[in-house]
């Protein structure tokens, strides 16, 4: 499946964001088939275009990568929403998109002359994703949102790191992730009823909300226990043994997550697995200490590698801990499509990690992997998004300009 040929082919979608929240969002729009048309301001775009190092590219147009991971499958308009000309022009957009992406801060939008009231008055089946830092509303809504505030706002750093005394943050922009994958997942959802009721709808997330909603059982440790989790490092809170090891040679990671799994890995270490200490997974968890040392004392008998191999062949969980670098030349890696060629006017061929969700591909789809679209230049398309608005509106016989 390519973007042309993707389930939301012939939908089109604005992208006011700018940063990571909102972009992510609209790439994901833009890896399942829809047209995103990203504006930016004039001169200077998307913040990301600045963000770096790392730069490459020529000397006299240095690209930044984080802009590159985030904009994939779209084109750049330059509008300037200040002027007469740029509030003409986004208002066609709004006229000819299904969807709408920003993430303004409160009340930016509606000083532009762009209120949801507006928008829906313009489009009533324009459907607007907004996403903020900590709500659109409330007693904090109208504040900034940046990740790694968000992260420790919400209690995640709190939850990681090697212990209580060192919140840490983790090592993605996860909050700004998680915002982009709710706000598409809105987005499609409103897609699916408008199908129904003919009219748009406002989605909301935030920042703040994302991370809290992925609290999973951390949350309710409070919520229904009243029990404050704490940053424990590589290890489960509430399985063990689940976490890293070190080995003679490195560290590898195991999950036992039953009964059975201890008994075979217990029985490959040579730990007493009947020892009271350790004979179900409550007492594990208590007696922690004391099961990793005897873990970590048997596992430092061999390297990494001869214990992945014996913990993998008697069927329990495990793993490596890989670099960025690793990760990418793992043909695993490589056979799920999740390293994306692209031809950019600039650089020339580059790799891009790829999108998570695959469609088994049918007749007509297209050769897999090809299609997608380098991240564009700054105003890239200022030329051919303006032509076609001008089209349509010769269709409908505004003669708009």
């Amino acid at each position: 499946m390519t973007p042309s040929t993707g389930p939301l082919s012939g939908t089109v979608v604005v992208d006011l964001s700018r940063a990571l929240a909102g972009p992510h969002a609209a790439m994901l729009l833009g890896d399942l088939g829809a047209r995103v048309i990203k504006v930016e301001q004039p001169g200077t775009g998307d913040d990301t275009r600045g963000w770096g190092p790392p730069f490459v590219g020529p000397e006299d147009e240095r690209i930044s990568t984080y802009y590159l991971s985030c904009n994939r499958n779209k084109e750049s308009i330059e509008l300037d929403l200040k002027s007469d000309d740029g509030r003409a022009q986004l208002t066609r957009l709004v006229r000819a998109a299904d969807v709408l992406v920003e993430n303004f801060r409160p009340g930016v939008l509606d000083r532009l002359g762009f209120s949801m009231e507006r928008l829906e008055e313009l489009n009533p089946r324009l459907v607007v994703c907004s996403i903020s830092g900590f709500g659109h509303d409330g007693p904090e809504g109208g504040r900034a949102g940046y990740d790694q505030i968000a992260q420790g706002e919400a209690g995640l750093m709190s939850l990681t790191g090697p212990s209580p005394e060192e919140p840490t943050k983790v090592g993605v922009p996860i909050g700004d992730l998680l915002a982009g994958m709710n706000g598409a997942f809105g987005v499609l959802s409103a897609l699916i009823e408008r199908n129904t009721t003919g009219r748009g709808r406002v989605v909301r997330t935030s920042l703040l909300s994302s991370i809290v909603g992925v609290h999973a059982f951390q949350g309710t440790r409070w919520t229904v226990a009243g029990e404050v989790p704490k940053a424990i490092g590589n290890h489960h809170p509430s399985i063990a043994p689940y976490g890293a090891y070190s080995c003679a040679d490195g560290m590898l990671q195991v999950a036992v997550a039953s009964q059975g799994q201890w008994a075979k890995f217990a029985g490959l270490l040579g730990i007493d697995a009947a020892d009271p200490r350790f004979a179900d997974n409550a007492a594990r968890v208590t007696n922690r200490p004391a099961l990793n040392a005897e873990i970590e004392a048997a596992l430092a008998t061999d390297t990494r590698d001869a214990w992945l191999e014996r913990i993998g062949g008697i069927g329990v969980p495990c793993g490596a801990i890989r670099t960025i670098d690793q990760v990418y030349e793992w043909d695993q890696v490589r056979s799920q499509d999740l390293l994306l060629g692209v031809d950019h006017p600039v650089l020339g061929r580059i790799d891009l990690p790829g999108p998570a969700v695959r469609f088994d591909p049918r007749e007509g789809d297209g050769e897999p992997g090809t299609g997608h679209r380098p991240p564009p230049r700054l105003g890239e398309h200022n030329a051919s998004v303006r032509a076609w608005l001008d089209t349509l509106d010769a269709e409908d016989g505004t003669g708009a300009a």
